[in-house]
């Protein structure tokens, strides 16, 4: 396998995070809180990701394989909860 080809694999790997991250960010207004963040939106954008692609290794080193429907629930989850404190969810 080349270097371009290990490229795409990661970056294949990395998108379900990325996409997440950024859906959550852009509509972050009707997840929790009315009022805006403090932080700005490409902090929170990279914190969600974070959160997402260490998801997607767990599922990858629990499994063995990545793409497995479990590991992207529990993206979806780890990464609305971490929105859901990210925006202080618990003071609307």
């Amino acid at each position: 396998m080349g270097p371009l080809d290990i490229v795409n694999h990661l970056l294949n790997f990395v998108a379900p995070a990325a996409a997440m991250a950024l859906v959550l960010v852009l509509l972050g207004r009707l997840v929790g809180s009315r009022s805006a963040s403090a932080m700005a939106g490409w902090l929170r954008w990279a914190i969600l990701f974070v959160v997402g692609v260490a998801v997607l290794l767990a599922g990858l080193v629990l499994w063995g394989r990545d793409g497995k429907m479990l590991t992207y629930a529990a993206l979806v989850v780890a990464c609305a909860t971490c929105q859901w404190v990210l925006v202080r969810g618990w003071k609307s």
